[in-house]
């Protein structure tokens, strides 16, 4: 791999098995940093980490579910016990409803399709009728789940006293309640907030917090976008000023700006790279 932007450095990513994280794990890569790929589908988290050894880097995947203290004491645990050490962490992984399974299109169709079209003739009752069981899964994966990995990543470069850099995956849903379903909005606002209060906990060690807040990527969480009608999509589109979806790559490059030695004075802030969809 070539001497890059991030090199010598190593890089913890979660949700790396696909979409945002996978784009993020291999540009990462290729600018010079060392990866630890933690996915809950490890078959994906393991092609990542092959797209990168391929390529000439290295990397090493293993299976996390974020949920899971103990999860991911192991993931930055094997950052340090395989590359020495552990400078920078991505927050990927993340979940749309309950029922979300990153690459099944069916449960998405299920619960945008089926299940608003059941609340379009009874106004008010989805917010009534919400599981309180799904809202707390969304919530454990988005937001806890994000917690987690930042406290045992932290804790791996207060030990070392690594000044590191913490990047995590929120949402334009974050400060645009129109961007998502009630638990996947509320989490992605709890993600922001705990940012900007972990910076400003971090920044006295030299840590830095910050937050990407995307638009509507080309992911597998968007897909069900591409199952509208020609006017839907369009009408969809219309809605962005750059009359398009994102790339996992351009939220790849937000990432590495603020992983990378250029945003030194970077911390408690987001980016939204969305196409125009949310200014402020």
């Amino acid at each position: 791999m070539e001497e890059g932007r991030l090199a010598n450095k190593v890089a913890v990513i979660t949700g790396g098995g696909n979409g945002i994280g996978r784009a993020t794990a291999l540009l990462f890569a290729k600018q010079g940093a060392s990866i630890v790929v933690a996915d809950i589908q490890e078959d994906k988290a393991e092609e990542t980490s092959q797209m990168i050894t391929d390529a000439g880097g290295q990397s090493i995947p293993i299976r996390v579910d974020v949920t899971s203290g103990a999860d991911n004491e192991l993931m930055a645990n094997l950052a340090v016990d395989s590359f020495g050490g552990l400078d920078c962490l991505v927050t990927a992984a993340g979940i749309s409803h309950a029922n979300y399974v990153s690459g099944d299109i069916e449960p998405d169709i299920k619960n945008v399709v089926a299940n608003r079209a059941d609340y379009l003739e009874r106004p008010g009752w989805e917010f009534v009728e919400g599981d309180p069981d799904h809202f707390d899964k969304v919530l454990a994966v988005n937001l806890k789940g994000t917690l987690l990995g930042m406290q045992a990543c932290v804790a791996r470069m207060l030990e070392s006293e690594t000044k590191g850099s913490i990047v995590t995956i929120a949402s334009i849903a974050a400060k645009h309640p129109d961007a998502g379903p009630l638990a996947y909005t509320t989490s992605k606002a709890g993600v922001w907030m705990m940012t900007k209060k972990a910076a400003r906990m971090l920044g006295p060690v030299g840590i830095r917090v910050n937050s990407i807040g995307p638009g509507f990527i080309n992911t597998h969480m968007t897909a069900i976008i591409d199952f509208m009608d020609e006017v839907e999509t369009a009408a969809f589109n219309a809605m962005i000023p750059l009359g398009r979806r994102g790339e996992p790559a351009e939220i790849a490059s937000a990432a590495l700006f603020l992983c990378s030695d250029e945003s030194s004075y970077f911390t408690g802030e987001i980016l939204h790279p969305d196409g125009g969809f949310f200014t402020e």
